[in-house]
């Protein structure tokens, strides 16, 4: 394998010995003695970048903790892996691929090489396509096999080809058009049944996305959904309502798709960073592709942020850096992700496939099994949801959960009073996990309640908050295509730095192969009795759906 990226384990270099050796020195002190200690914690740890308004004071983390940061990301050789993944190298090593779908948002003129050959020009051939389409199923050009205007649009794929586009779609319903755009991933067929079963197929246009149309549950959702079809409508009707997004022309013809109706993705696009490709065509076909547009180009200016700006003040850098003190210091091992707004509800789902498929690796780049955690537990919900749900185990449990906190400063619909309360909530959220409410506290809210001092005493211990809960804080002027794109595309660099600072390979996933390999030898079990070898619990699962 060629040695593209640095190859170094991050315990062997003197950043993190120091890091080990500054986090017993300051692992006893507070967020509230870091605030008295360091009158100027803000000039650090407040990064402001067009419209984003980042806080990380909130952090069990000094100036020095955050240089030693610093030092590791530069140790690491962190700027000469991020110059390599744009341009173009081959950085997906144990698969022998670029990583480019940065190009699919550049924001500049100047060529994007892959293989020695400039890319934009094909890419910006195959975006022609995606919205000539998009225009004329959006405006009603484009009829169905009876001549009416197609209202539904179902996307059927899974993984990177259903979670981006699917929370892309419900965040910015905003700015949607008039198509009602629904996703079918799961290979369940009650899944698909409940999404179809309203549905007009005169009015139906189905999207299918696999790269090799040769997923599973793809290929078994669209085959079902494409009988259903047929049982109403007569063959040559599927040229006006089924599309691809794939590579493989020749199984999308068998299928019925003709190649005007298939759109290409490229081999150095990886599927959960794929949104921005052609997978992204029900995203384009829900909001138009002016706002799509303005999504790459959002994404496209948070690249050129991460590409150009020092580590200090670079927004992706620092947030990785952070995670990677409480995970590896800390040793906490989730992470939680609340954004205010219901919009975002399920960016959290989305951003786990992104960092735990990608992060969750325990060979290095050495191709020998690490000595340090890697990877980090994704969880959250949206608030003030959260907030009536699992904030009892953050304030109150035993377990250290950084978490960042997501908001944005106007509400679309331009409600002030909901928008002041949420947005009251979101900062009160923050500042009690970090303050939290002693003893003496609680003691004189109580003797004010009323009641006696043993009732006082009683209850005094339950209602104490130990405080010093660490957050980020990130507060965006408004939710728009353009700044969501920036967002998502800030938590993709965070996860590539992450990965660079562990020395793994974030951009492949053969985790996920094993599962799908064995299923196919205990479908064989379940169809035909085939019986293969099993395990003695897996042979009694098998007897008991038998029977």
């Amino acid at each position: 394998m060629q040695k593209i990226l640095p190859n170094t384990n991050p315990t062997e270099l003197n950043a993190w010995e120091s890091l080990k050796k500054h986090f017993q020195n300051t692992k006893q002190t507070t967020l509230k003695e870091y605030f008295e200690n360091e009158p100027n914690r803000l000039d650090y740890s407040i990064l402001k970048w067009r419209d984003f308004y980042v806080d990380f004071s909130k952090n069990r983390l000094d100036k020095k903790g955050f240089d030693l940061l610093l030092q590791l990301a530069e140790e690491s050789g962190l700027k000469k892996a991020i110059d390599a993944q744009f341009s173009g190298s081959k950085i997906n090593v144990t698969e022998d691929r670029a990583v480019l779908h940065t190009a699919l948002r550049s924001i500049r003129k100047d060529p994007v090489l892959f293989e020695g050959e400039n890319v934009l020009p094909s890419l910006a051939n195959t975006q022609k396509k995606m919205y000539a389409f998009c225009d004329k199923v959006i405006s009603g050009a484009w009829k169905g096999y009876t001549g009416k205007e197609i209202t539904h649009i179902v996307n059927i794929g899974i993984g990177g080809s259903d979670l981006g586009p699917a929370m892309v779609v419900e965040a910015l319903e905003y700015y949607k058009n008039q198509l009602d755009v629904r996703f079918v991933s799961n290979v369940e067929g009650d899944h698909h049944q409940e999404i179809i079963k309203d549905l007009n197929p005169e009015t139906t246009l189905f999207v299918i996305v696999s790269k090799t149309f040769t997923t599973q549950e793809t290929l078994s959702n669209a085959n079902s959904i494409r009988t259903w079809f047929l049982n109403q409508a007569p063959k040559d009707a599927i040229a006006k309502h089924f599309v691809a997004v794939s590579t493989n022309t020749e199984k999308t013809a068998a299928f019925g798709i003709s190649s005007e109706n298939t759109f290409p993705m490229s081999d150095w696009v990886g599927g959960r960073f794929s949104l921005w490709s052609t997978v992204g065509l029900s995203i384009c076909l829900a909001v138009g592709p002016k706002n799509f547009t303005k999504l790459l180009e959002g994404a496209g200016q948070m690249d050129y942020h991460f590409q150009n700006t020092p580590f200090d003040k670079n927004i992706p850098v620092v947030l990785a850096l952070i995670s990677i003190w409480y995970n590896n210091f800390w040793t906490a091992e989730s992470e939680a992700i609340i954004p205010y707004t219901q919009y975002l509800r399920n960016l959290p789902a989305y951003l786990q496939q992104g960092i735990m498929e990608s992060n969750g690796k325990s060979v290095g780049r050495d191709g020998k099994k690490v000595n340090y955690q890697t990877g980090t537990l994704i969880w959250g919900a949206s608030g003030t949801n959260a907030q009536h749900a699992f904030f009892q185990l953050i304030h109150q449990g035993t377990k250290l959960i950084p978490a960042d906190f997501i908001s944005f400063k106007k509400a679309l619909h331009g409600n002030k009073d909901h928008q002041e309360k949420l947005l009251a909530n979101f900062i009160a959220q923050t500042e009690a996990l970090m303050n939290g409410k002693t003893l003496d506290q609680v003691k004189i809210e109580l003797s004010a309640s009323g009641l006696s001092t043993e009732e006082q005493n009683k209850i005094a211990p339950f209602k104490v908050f130990e405080g010093n809960k660490p957050t980020n804080t990130l507060l965006i002027d408004s939710l728009t295509p353009a700044s969501l794109g920036s967002l998502i595309a800030l938590y993709e660099h965070k996860i590539y730095v992450q990965g660079i600072l562990w020395n793994i390979y974030s951009y492949d996933q053969w985790g996920v192969e094993l599962g799908k390999q064995l299923a196919n030898v205990v479908l064989e079990d379940i169809k035909d009795n085939a019986q293969h070898p099993h395990d003695e619990s897996t042979k009694a699962l098998l007897k008991h759906i038998a029977n």
